[in-house]
């Protein structure tokens, strides 16, 4: 039997994190009701900060890899993007 490594449990929580943030931003998005609209709104503040806490846990303890680009690709895929805006105006 295997058994989860902290770091799966942690990516797993930070996953489960965000998936609840975007549904919490689509029912914010169509709420009516003021009352209810801000109790989702707090939860979703919450949920938000959690991720983030989470996500600085993981990443302070190397257990969340972020690459560096460099300028040069950065500008690459900034001009990339920009001439296909202008195709699609």
């Amino acid at each position: 039997m295997d058994c989860l490594t902290e770091e799966d449990i942690l990516n797993d929580i930070l996953l489960t994190e965000k998936n609840m943030s975007n549904s919490y931003s689509t029912a914010i998005n169509e709420m009516s009701n003021d009352k209810l609209y801000k109790k989702i709104m707090a939860l979703f503040d919450d949920t938000k900060e959690i991720a983030r806490e989470i996500f600085t846990f993981m990443y302070n303890n190397g257990l969340y890899d972020l690459s560096s680009e460099t300028d040069k690709k950065i500008e690459d895929a900034c001009t990339k993007y920009e001439q296909k805006k202008e195709e699609l105006c």
